[in-house]
């Protein structure tokens, strides 16, 4: 791991496998806690790099326990470390590791990354500068706001992963929609594959033959746990033997407030009176091992961009039942792998997780679609492929727009 521009930046190489000149990427990112975008983010370097191109990843903090899944993390990745909420020496930190590193193209995800990599990049002369949408119909602080709009002139390409982002981000920045690429997330399909979870689930005290719903979650608002706590009643009442296992936990430093929902979530789940029903495990760092052990599992969220948990679950041959949000029709289609039912309908929820968890013939033909979906649409190399694209179609416009001018 290398702090600020101290890094010995990775080696170049010759060709991409493809034949093509290999382009030199610098992904930035808020941190590196358990979460989907830096998981993405890990994933889309990896695979990337694999392609033959040199790809670095810079964190704007020094949490960082996504960095072991980091290939050769000791000289990929950097750390510009953001010291206070306002601190202004980030970006001349970051200009400097762009100009060192000599990069093509710099590609920022989360709000904090996305503002330093408009600056920074500007500042360092970066050939592209990319930004990120991870989600859909949130609100931004007013402060947030102004900041975007301010440097917005300073970016040249914006990647969504999903299509109702891409839109979401447009209409509130005041952005051209042209600006807007969406590649979906991708999920490794080796790590993440149908296995025998019999023993793990031995290993947390199940039964073999319990009925297990999974939901993987950072304790967010955005991941709606309380809709899932309310049809829990309803599947308990058809199922009584049903266990929900909760993967996730707080955000590091309850930042966003979800140290407050966390306490609001555990509150809930005793005035109902199910928390013998529940396990909940925190963040793990083994959540491959733990989809196998699941019958079914659920995402009830509020809004999304491309849901990562949706991708692991179907990769592990394991259907997903999700709300009726963003992209998720797209990503998870209805009644093939798993089903979709409308945002805060507890009943249709119930309904759906008992028909997986009462019928095992339709739950395996599920699964077993999942898991080539997953392979055939959501794969590493896709997104690889696909953002590598984006990057070559933007700095090839980019090269037209200047000798245009000159």
């Amino acid at each position: 791991m290398n702090t600020d521009t101290t890094a010995t930046l990775a080696a170049p190489v010759p060709t991409t496998t493809a034949g093509k000149t290999p382009l030199r990427v610098l992904l930035v990112i808020s941190n590196l806690e358990f979460g989907g975008a830096q998981r993405q983010v890990i994933e889309l370097a990896n695979q990337m790099a694999a392609d033959g191109n040199v790809v670095d990843v810079c964190s704007l903090s020094s949490y960082v326990p996504l960095a072991s899944s980091l290939h050769r993390s000791e000289r990929r990745l950097h750390i510009v470390h953001k010291r206070f909420m306002f601190d202004a020496t980030v970006v001349p930190r970051l200009a400097a590791l762009l100009r060192k590193g000599r990069y093509d193209v710099v590609h920022s995800f989360l709000f904090d990354a996305d503002i330093a990599v408009r600056l920074a990049g500007r500042l360092a002369g970066t050939p592209l500068v990319v930004g990120s949408e991870r989600n859909t119909d949130y609100r931004l602080k007013k402060r947030q706001l102004i900041a975007y709009r301010l440097s917005r002139g300073c970016v040249d390409l914006v990647i969504a992963n999903s299509s109702a982002g891409a839109a979401f981000n447009s209409r509130t920045l005041g952005q051209d929609p042209g600006m807007y690429r969406v590649v979906y997330n991708g999920v490794d399909t080796r790590t993440f594959a149908p296995a025998d979870g019999r023993a793990m689930r031995r290993e947390l005290g199940l039964g073999e033959h319990e009925p297990i719903v999974g939901m993987f979650a950072s304790f967010k608002t955005q991941k709606n746990h309380p809709l899932l706590f309310a049809a829990a009643r309803h599947v308990l009442e058809r199922i009584p033997g049903t266990r929900f296992l909760l993967v996730g936990d707080e955000l590091y430093a309850g930042m966003h407030g979800s140290d407050e929902y966390k306490r609001r979530v555990n509150e809930l789940v005793d005035t109902l009176g199910i928390r013998d029903r529940c396990l909940f495990l925190g963040n793990r760092s083994d959540v491959a091992r733990l989809y196998p052990v699941c019958d079914v599992t659920v995402l009830p969220s509020l809004f999304e961009g491309t849901p990562n948990v949706a991708l692991e679950s179907m990769a592990c041959g394991v259907p997903v039942v999700a709300t009726d949000v963003s992209d998720n029709a797209k990503v998870i289609p209805d009644g093939r792998v798993g089903f979709i039912v409308p945002l805060g309908d507890e009943r249709a929820l119930a309904d759906r997780l008992c028909r997986l968890l009462d019928d095992p013939v339709r739950r395996a033909e599920m699964g077993k679609a999942a898991r080539e979906w997953a392979m055939s649409e959501f794969s590493t190399a896709r997104l690889a492929e696909k953002t590598e694209a984006v990057y070559r179609e933007g700095l090839a416009g980019r090269r037209l727009r200047t000798a245009g001018a000159a």
